[in-house]
């Protein structure tokens, strides 16, 4: 998902003793990062034939996180920016995940199995799971969730993607088992409901009290600046190394890079990839690159001037120069994309022409719509590497086809404010899902980010088929149609597939890269130490 909002309190100190002030002097440029979904898998670290360090136990991990403001959040169920989705992962968890190679896995759950029609399903709990306060979690809690979620009066992030759950007709078969009816049939549904901003809460969960079933139990939060979360002796899986957790917001890059230097902080997320070189050279600190599906997409509203012409939307896919981009914005760490995302679902269709940088056709249908000297506002932020980069090399690709883009950059905490989702021309950053599981996201009339106000009927017929679909072969083609759709008329500009870089300090261990791309996950909180 996403980055985040609001004002600093500058003279707050850090849990490392420095104030806000001292931590921010560093001005806009080049930060580091740490822990996305990053953190666990097995692609590339420097020392990857060393032996495996001995860790002692215990110690005060300090990560910082990109972005955060006031409107900052620590509720289970609603979660924008990464210091957010990082507090979900210590705290909470689903009945399912994708792990760090983007493979199913269960978590609280110990199985999830469909009826013959995928329309109602069976959960079995995984036996010997304790809240933080010790309650044993049972089949009602799964059900508390899902209506808290599910809430009309305050849908959670994760309402759209199980919108689907009837669940006046769901039930507890007994304390550990819950049969969850749908209102439509869905084979992704193991997937939709095992996404990290769909923790399973007790009965009467209290958001300023937090309970949840994660590695790490709550200590104090305070929204734009930091939270602490201590080891949870009683977790079900390997109980966590380290005493705490201690995650601090940053909204500027080099800020978060000089703490870490300084050794203020242990680790950091979002690294940007000029400063990877840096990190690398430096013996007290180590990087993190994971090859993995996310994607930082330029987003055009389909009912705004000038994109309500899909032939605008079009051209502007067609002035993009990738391999350039990824080189200027990204020092190379990518992948060259084709404006479709989840590149390692199975249904990808890998099959449609990839699109390049075309300024004279990208001239003639600007031409053909009217717009032949065109300007337009770029609305930007640093929520994530590499994305404001994009933006400036786009102003001078744009240039190439005679159309003028005023760059429009807004702190982060602006950006998720209230004018999010509403920028006519803007960006933001996802992380890695499956084609479904994204669509109903951000690509869908209801979809809690749908950023470009992308609404197709056929699309969503196509999608709901596909959802119906139990033969793999005939999902893939209703799929590959709905994907052809957005390829051709969508709101988004997917230019890459972006590595996720990380960093973090030679004293702690258990890091490792990670195909999924999730922020600060728990794959490497719970087993992350200091070297012994």
């Amino acid at each position: 998902m996403r980055d985040e909002r609001g004002e600093e309190r500058l003279e707050t100190p850090t849990a490392g003793g420095l104030t806000r002030r001292e931590v921010l002097r560093g001005g806009l440029a080049g930060g580091a990062l740490l822990a996305s979904g990053a953190l666990l898998g097995s692609l590339g670290t420097a020392n990857a034939g060393a032996a495996a360090p001995k860790v002692k136990s215990g110690g005060a991990l300090k990560v910082g996180t990109t972005g955060g403001g006031p409107s900052d959040s620590i509720d289970a169920h609603f979660a924008t920016s990464d210091p957010d989705i990082s507090r979900m992962w210590q705290l909470y968890e689903p009945l399912a995940v994708r792990d760090a190679d983007f493979n199913f896995q269960y978590k609280l759950a110990e199985s999830i199995t469909p009826g013959k029609v995928p329309d109602v399903w069976t959960v079995k709990l995984r036996p010997g799971v304790t809240f933080h306060n010790g309650k044993a979690v049972t089949a009602e809690d799964v059900i508390f969730s899902l209506q808290r979620i599910l809430d009309p009066k305050n849908p959670g992030t994760g309402a759209a993607s199980i919108s689907y759950v009837d669940i006046a007709k769901t039930k507890a078969l007994d304390a550990h088992t819950v049969e969850i009816a749908l209102t439509i049939p869905n084979v992704g549904f193991p997937d939709d409901v095992g996404q990290y901003f769909n923790g399973i809460v007790p009965v009467g969960y209290n958001p300023k009290a937090p309970i949840g079933t994660g590695p790490f139990r709550y200590q104090s939060f305070t929204p734009g600046e930091q939270s602490v979360f201590v080891r949870y002796a009683d977790y079900w899986d390997t109980p966590a190394i380290v005493d705490s957790v201690t995650i601090i917001d940053f909204a500027d890059d080099t800020a978060r890079l000089n703490a870490l230097l300084a050794g203020q902080l242990d680790a950091i997320d979002n690294l940007p990839a000029a400063q990877l070189s840096s990190v690398q050279s430096n013996p007290g600190l180590k990087a993190l690159i994971s090859q993995c599906g996310a994607w930082q997409p330029f987003t055009m509203r389909v009912d705004q001037a000038p994109f309500s012409d899909v032939r605008v939307r079009q051209a502007f896919r067609l002035m993009v120069n990738r391999p350039q981009m990824i080189e200027q914005a990204l020092s190379g760490q990518g992948r060259v994309a084709n404006d479709l995302y989840a590149p390692y679902d199975p249904a990808y269709d890998s099959a449609l022409p990839q699109r390049h940088q075309d300024i004279a056709q990208a001239k003639s249908l600007l031409k053909a719509a009217g717009h032949s000297d065109l300007t337009v506002q770029l609305t930007t932020s640093p929520v994530y590497q590499g994305i404001v980069q994009a933006a400036e090399v786009f102003v001078q690709q744009a240039s190439q086809a005679g159309v003028k883009v005023n760059l429009n950059q807004v702190p982060t905490g602006t950006f998720y404010g209230p004018n999010y989702l509403k920028w006519t021309f803007a960006q933001d950053f996802w992380f890695t899902r499956n084609y479904l599981g994204q669509v109903a996201q951000g690509s869908l009339p209801n979809s809690p980010f749908n950023e470009t106000h992308w609404a197709n009927p056929q699309f969503d017929s196509l999608i709901k088929q596909a959802m119906a679909e139990l033969d793999t072969a005939k999902r893939t083609d209703l799929l590959h149609e709905a994907q052809t759709l957005e390829y051709d008329m969508g709101g988004y500009i997917v230019w890459s597939f972006s590595n996720q870089l990380d960093a973090y300090s030679a004293s702690v261990t258990g890091f490792a890269p990670a195909r999924s791309g999730v922020p600060l996950t728990n794959y490497g909180f719970y087993r992350v130490g200091f070297v012994g």
